[in-house]
This record gives C-alpha cells, structure tokens and sequence, in this order.
C-alpha cells in the first residue's frame, strides 16, 4: 500500500536492474522487499548482510549523501551499531533521485505492550542518547528538529479536527499549548537523532543494538530525542531514564511536546496507509497525555 498519494513506485525488478547497471558484483545476490513501517523508504534485502534502500517520497531524498557525510565520524562514538552507507548509487532505469546500500543490522523492532526487562533497555537507550549527546558538534548541520517547538504548530493544529472523537482534543490542545509556553533552549546545540520511535531502534535478546534511519540526524536543541521516553518506556522506566540523563524542567516538556506534536501530525496521516506507525502516535498521545494529567505541570509556568 502507498504511504502517499505522491510517492515513487519501486519494486524487485527496477532494484536489480539498477544493481546490474551500477554494482554487477552485487547483482545477482538474493532480492526481496522488506516490509516496513518506514515513511521515507522502500528497502529491500540484498543477500544476508546488505539492505538497498530507495526514497519513496522527495523529502527523503539526499539522506544517502547525510549519512555518507556524518555517519562514519559519528558511528565509533555510539555504544550501538549504526547503518553506515556501503555505496551510493545513481538515478537510472526512470528512478530519479540516488539511493544506498547499507548493511544489514540484526535485531527487531521492540513491542512497547510487551517490553520486558526495562531496566536494562532504560539503560541502553539512556546510554545511548548521552553517548550521542555528547560528541563534540561543531560543524554539523542543523537539525530540522532540533529547532524551536514551534516549527511544530501549523500541522499539530491542522491535525487536530482529523483527530476529533479519535483522541480528545481539548486535552490535546491544552498540552500542546503548554508545551509551546516553555522556556526554549538557551544551551549549546547537540548532535540529535530525531526520530527515536521504536521503529528505527533494534533489539536482540533484550538488549538495543542498533539505531537506524539516520534521515534527521545534526545538531540543535536536545529535546526532541527524549521522544524515546513517551515511545518505548513506562512511566516508572521513564523517571530513571529522565533522571540519569539530568533533564531540566524545560527541556523535558519540550521533549513532551515533541511526542505530542509527532504523534499529532502522523496519526491522520498515516492511519489507513502505515497501521504500525499509526499505532506508535497513537501510544504517544496517550502516553503523553496521561503523563501531563498525571504530573499536573504546566511547562510553561
């Protein structure tokens, strides 16, 4: 099923003939399309140990040539695996935009109903936000959501009338307007990954492994990657998780606010076409709402 009305059609027989043009010693592995619940590309499983992933949609593309750019500085600083591209390929066979191999990390996605050992996944996923956090930022490029909370406010306000008698709304509305009155941040920017939902993150064993989908990845305002808090971590995992990275007030309910405005934005979009991320905005409104109600806290007071 297309995610979006305007995306590009892709399949088996345009990736091989693509990959005999540009890379015949990888031409004649095994191909098969893997699904996924990923907006921005259509991936296909090239052998046992490489991905190809193609943009489906004009926003993604030029991710090949970020993650060529930043990845393979960023990735020996990380305590997980990171997909550094292998190769880039070429628009070609009416395919017009570039596109990658990656490898193939091992690893599922988590169930964020049946997570089980929270206190070792609270201390992956905190070790690898702090990790991240942490690399030294200069000259990396700015992160579209490592901006103020307001690059939000349009779509999060046009989601809402989609999203009456889904979610209630007027509670929605007082949070995200809160969220907006929060002090913005006034530190240094930080290397940010942008889109810590469970379906860029890998498990194996119970232990995270791998992070992928690197399309958001720069520097900016640290608030956005707390997402992960509201996505994948109940709320008592999400206390440990808050409190051994240091989180400030603010920074916090900014982070609040992000799940908030993802989930907001994504659920009408993509409730008929993408059920898995559907789901994932679905947890976030919920989460974040019960969060907000139960902490009784106006970030902005």
């Amino acid at each position: 099923m297309r995610m979006h009305a305007d995306e590009l059609h892709t399949d088996v027989p345009l990736v091989r003939r693509l990959l005999a043009g540009q890379f015949p010693h990888w031409a004649d592995l095994p191909l098969e399309r893997v699904p996924s619940s990923g907006t921005d590309n259509a991936l296909y499983r090239l052998g046992d140990d490489m991905v190809v992933r193609l943009p489906r949609i004009h926003w993604a593309v030029g991710a090949v040539d970020k993650d060529l750019r930043w990845l393979p500085s960023l990735a020996p600083l990380l305590p997980v695996a990171v997909p550094v591209p292998l190769a880039k390929g070429a628009p070609a066979e009416g395919y017009p935009w570039d596109w990658g191999i990656y490898p193939w990390l091992e690893g599922e996605n988590p169930d964020v109903d049946r997570i089980a050992g929270t206190d070792s996944v609270t201390t992956d996923v905190t070790r690898f936000v702090e990790a991240l956090h942490r690399i030294d930022p200069t000259g990396g490029p700015p992160a579209r959501r490592g901006a103020p909370l307001e690059v939000q406010d349009d779509e999060a306000r046009a989601a809402l009338p989609a999203l009456r008698g889904t979610i209630d709304t007027r509670a929605a509305t007082a949070v995200w307007e809160a969220a907006l009155r929060t002090p913005a941040w006034s530190g240094p920017p930080v290397w940010i990954h942008g889109d810590l939902l469970p379906g860029n993150l890998l498990f194996q064993r119970g232990r995270l492994t791998g992070v992928i989908d690197w399309g958001g990845v720069g520097v900016g305002d640290p608030a956005c990657d707390l997402i992960v808090a509201w996505a994948l971590l109940p709320p008592d995992a999400r206390d440990r998780f808050r409190a051994e990275l240091g989180v400030d007030d603010a920074t916090w309910a900014r982070g609040r606010g992000w799940a908030l405005s993802i989930g907001l934005i994504a659920l009408p979009y993509y409730k008929e076409t993408n059920p898995g991320l559907a789901a994932t905005a679905r947890h976030l409104i919920r989460e974040v709402l019960a969060d907000h109600h139960g902490s009784g806290s106006d970030p902005g007071s």
